[in-house]
């Protein structure tokens, strides 16, 4: 499963952006880029991208709740149940100490990417509350509203800027219908629906 990596963009004259990406090992990879364009409505495009070389298959990393980044620990609560929305809670510390006072990034005070394994399809992840809405705090929580579409592992990638830089945690999430959650009741048979381009609520991220 890609990293998620954060990289200046430059804007030319006819209107065409570009990034210069450098990309770590051969093998195939999958690009995002998330733009609103004036007038219209947040979108995500995505590209896949080959390298050439002997390419080395890697594991999954392991389902895990707390991840360690730049000597912060984001602890992830909630669980992905397919076809429903699901809350998942982000809380960030710093040597054992919530951190309160995140500082907003692209119009939120974080950004939540989910990809399904397998198929890197991108999924709808919401932030929950905006800063300034009076009512959203600037941590140690972050709330995210997500859907995901069928059983399986995702990648789940948080950006949150604090003290003047952003930082990426990445978990590993199993989506699972447990016994309970399945329907008592006969449905009718539907595909999967397939994850839509989005991005994150208005923020066009």
């Amino acid at each position: 499963m890609l990293h998620r990596r954060r990289r200046s963009s430059a804007l030319t004259s006819d209107g065409v952006w570009s990034v210069t990406l450098t990309l770590p090992a051969a093998g195939a990879y999958r690009v995002f880029a998330d733009f609103a364009p004036a007038g219209g409505s947040a979108m995500t495009l995505g590209a896949d991208l080959l390298v050439a070389g002997d390419y080395e298959p890697r594991a999954l990393p392991a389902v895990t709740r707390e991840v360690e980044v730049d000597g912060y620990s984001v602890g992830l609560g909630g669980d992905l149940v397919p076809g429903r929305s699901s809350r998942l809670t982000l809380r960030v510390t710093k040597k054992g100490e919530p951190v309160t006072d995140l500082e907003p990034y692209l119009g939120a005070y974080g950004h939540l990417v989910a990809l399904r394994a397998g198929d890197l399809a991108y999924l709808h992840v919401h932030p929950d509350g905006a800063p300034g809405d009076g009512r959203t705090k600037p941590g140690p929580e972050i709330v995210f509203h997500a859907e995901v579409p069928s059983d399986g592992d995702y990648r789940l990638f948080l950006d949150f800027k604090h003290q003047g830089q952003v930082r990426t945690a990445g978990f590993t999430l199993r989506s699972t219908r447990t016994a309970a959650q399945t329907p008592t009741s006969p449905e009718p048979a539907t595909a999967d629906p397939e994850p839509e381009p989005s991005g994150h609520g208005d923020h066009g991220h």
